[in-house]
């Protein structure tokens, strides 16, 4: 029987963004030997100057990296160091290709490879509430559920690799269309002279009720779009959704359109905050946390 692998295996954390930065806090508050590194300097405990330093040695290697082309930068710069005993884990949401691309570098260098994106933003990361979906083998998963169960609430198995990257995707697709609808909704009651506050309570009592409406519908009618999940990133997430429906044949004209609204804001300048920021443009460009408030990057 496989056995979970010790907190005294080296782990290293690659991307201290919004979630790899908690991430990493709550490892190595568990006891964890973490080493971590981010592209910018972010000057937190175990931080190196090179992902090298970070993943020499190294029994865990998280990837919390903010898409596809910086997950493919990095780890073909690693690739030549790593090697057996080591398990590399994708938490970084990519298209399917990168993930595909991924597990091939692993194989070929003798290392296991998890592919480990998560769902939950900011708050869910600094209380260890993460939810997993999970793809590979199931041995190796055995051996690093430990370590995930400290920034998880649940691991989620949905199959081989590749089946998590499309489970988070299709699931991201549902939030994007779920908050561009919510924004319109918004804009025609309230347009009407109807109370936001009378809206979200109705919405709460009826069958779209959900947990990410009660989330976002207050704030996109308070105006306030401090950043939990990028709508940069759920921008990119909507792009590689679709890349998945053009592959399978799939028409989506929803997400289509939503991405699209998307990357009309980022352009206009809203990509660094909340991706409920859909809801900017019904309200006046009467922003609580305005234009100029430099970006944060969640996935790096």
């Amino acid at each position: 029987m496989t056995a979970p692998l010790p907190k005294s295996t080296p782990v290293a954390v690659l991307g201290l963004g919004i979630i790899g930065s908690r991430a990493s806090a709550r490892l190595r508050e568990a006891g964890w030997q973490v080493r971590c590194w981010n592209r910018t300097p972010k000057g937190l405990a175990g931080e190196t100057a090179t992902a090298t330093a970070a993943t020499t040695g190294a029994g865990l290697i998280s990837i919390y990296l903010k898409d596809a082309p910086a997950v493919r930068e990095v780890i073909a710069a690693l690739a030549a160091g790593l090697g057996p005993g080591q398990i590399v884990l994708n938490h970084a949401t990519v298209d399917l290709p990168t993930t595909q691309w991924l597990a091939a570098v692993c194989a070929e260098r003798g290392c296991g490879f998890l592919d480990v994106p998560f769902t939950g933003s900011k708050l869910a990361a600094a209380s260890g509430q993460l939810v997993y979906y999970t793809g590979g083998d199931a041995e190796w998963l055995k051996q690093v559920e430990p370590y995930l169960r400290v920034t998880a609430r649940n691991l989620l198995p949905c199959g081989g690799v590749g089946a998590a990257t499309v489970v988070k995707l299709a699931t991201n697709l549902i939030s994007a269309c779920t908050v561009q609808a919510l924004a319109e909704a918004l804009a025609i009651s309230t347009h009407h002279g109807v109370s936001a506050e009378c809206l979200t309570g109705a919405v709460a009592e009826n069958a779209c009720a959900s947990p990410l409406a009660a989330m976002k519908l207050p704030t996109m009618a308070a105006a306030e779009f401090e950043t939990h999940f990028s709508l940069d990133n759920m921008r990119k997430d909507s792009r590689y959704a679709l890349d998945l429906a053009a592959a399978a044949g799939v028409a989506t004209p929803a997400i289509q359109a939503v991405s699209g609204r998307m990357t009309e804001l980022c352009e206009g300048g809203l990509a660094g905050l909340d991706f409920s920021a859909l809801a900017q443009p019904y309200l006046g460009g009467c922003l609580k946390n305005g234009r100029d408030r430099s970006p944060q990057r969640s996935g790096e």
